[in-house]
């Protein structure tokens, strides 16, 4: 459910306020507007439940089941010579290809920072 029971209270108490402060200026007898003003704010504390439940509908994103989502797995093979001449296939996820993009990111990083370090203290 989307957020806390002080959503519900702040619903209860704007319900008093409001029928308290609109009923203030009628012809009723004060133990009627402040009846009435509880009574409002009762049936508000318990409709903001529905509203608390509907919000969370709205705003629920369902996880992908891994079993049938293969997008994210998808394999690469390459062939490979190795030093003696055979040829072999290897087979890459591109997860391992981030990961090896990542490092090389880093890598730049590092030397690039490296350069900086090297110019101030040759300035």
């Amino acid at each position: 459910m989307f957020g806390s029971i002080f959503y519900n209270l702040w619903g209860a108490l704007i319900a008093f306020s409001l029928y308290f402060f609109m009923t203030l200026q009628q012809p009723y007898t004060p133990l009627r507007i402040i009846i009435g003003s509880f009574v409002a704010a009762i049936i508000v504390f318990f409709v903001m439940y529905i509203v608390r439940f509907l919000i969370a509908y709205v705003l629920f994103t369902p996880t992908a089941d891994p079993s049938l989502d293969d997008s994210g797995l998808e394999e690469n093979s390459a062939s490979v010579v190795d030093e003696k001449g055979k040829e072999t296939s290897t087979t890459n996820s591109t997860v391992e290809f981030q990961d090896e993009s990542t490092e090389d990111i880093a890598q730049a990083v590092r030397t690039m920072m490296h350069r900086e370090d090297e110019q101030q203290v040759n300035a």
